[in-house]
């Protein structure tokens, strides 16, 4: 079509109207023709996009704000670096047997736990009042009873070898790709934020007397996150989303050792966070968008934990 002529139903190039076109810059969204065309990482970019992207580069500037990460894969390491230090602490101490699990795991309400034996407790036992006329055993305190650390720290702690190598692995591909595209502040605030939601859901969801550990809240909320990033720039999702069916279908077959709570928070979580952090609009307020959208997920977060203590 000759360039003056208003393609009839069909987009025009901005930068050359009348040039009818179906191609879209995959940063600002709008339709470029062939000539306006530039190769990307994904797709194409508009040359002004190519050269905001260019500046963004030399002043250290990550493609959704903040600060660029001179080595991304950093924070996963060292966040692969405290599980593993944990883990080692609870296999030292006696694995499953150990009293760090009690200690760390995620536990709604709080448990009578036999003196030198872990891994059982009485279940009739409800207080810490009742605890005390029980011989040889202690109190150990749920969420519920003032114990709102477990909710951060169940994050952390694993007790089978299998849990935690599926979990860093998991961790090592998802994580280093992420902070590349968000920057490092933003990628711990998806990673934290979803094991945080996980761990709420958890609290709402499971039984009272249900005992919660690992870090696959936040894995699933990375699963997530790519998948908001991938939607967003257009990139071939095919394999990410086969990666998310497998882990829904393991854990919906074993569902009677696998906390489904957990996942389904981790997942919606870091899938609200990254929306907010990537569909925030350009411009000097994009910031101001990001961590507001941040912090009302935050507050949602905090609302329903404060509700579920007051149930329970």
């Amino acid at each position: 079509m000759s360039e003056g002529h208003p393609a009839p139903g069909g987009p025009e190039c901005y930068r050359h109207p009348g040039r009818e076109t179906w191609i879209r810059c995959q940063r600002c969204d709008r339709p470029i023709c062939p000539d306006c065309m530039r190769d990307a990482a994904v797709g194409f970019q508009c040359p002004e996009c190519v050269s905001q992207g260019a500046k963004q580069t030399r002043t250290g500037q990550a493609a959704y704000g903040g600060a660029r990460s001179a080595d991304p894969r950093l924070t996963s390491m060292v966040l692969i670096g405290i599980n593993a230090v944990v883990w080692l602490i609870i296999t030292a101490t006696g694995g499953a047997a150990s009293a760090l699990v009690t200690r760390l795991s995620l536990m709604p309400t709080g448990k009578c736990v036999p003196d030198g034996d872990p891994e059982h407790y009485y279940p009739g036992v409800g207080s810490e009042s009742v605890c005390s006329m029980v011989d040889s055993s202690h109190w150990v305190p749920g969420v519920a009873d003032g114990a709102p650390w477990l909710l951060v720290t169940s994050m952390f702690t694993h007790v089978e070898v299998w849990h935690i190598a599926f979990n860093m692995l998991a961790l090592w591909f998802l994580g280093p790709a992420l902070e590349a595209a968000i920057g490092r502040t933003r990628f711990l605030v998806v990673y934290l934020g979803s094991g945080l939601v996980a761990s709420v859901v958890v609290l709402l969801l499971s039984d009272p007397g249900s005992l919660t550990a690992g870090a696959s809240g936040s894995i699933f909320g990375l699963l997530a996150a790519h998948l908001v990033v991938g939607r967003k720039v257009g990139a071939d999702l095919s394999q990410l989303g086969m990666w998310i069916a497998i882990n829904v279908v393991i854990t919906v077959l074993w569902s009677d050792t696998i906390s489904w709570q957990g996942h389904l928070g981790g997942f919606i979580g870091g899938a609200l966070l990254t929306i907010g952090i990537v569909h925030a609009p350009r411009g000097p307020r994009r910031a101001a968008f990001q961590w507001g959208a941040v912090l009302l997920v935050a507050l949602a977060t905090l609302v329903a934990a404060v509700l579920r203590v007051g149930a329970l």
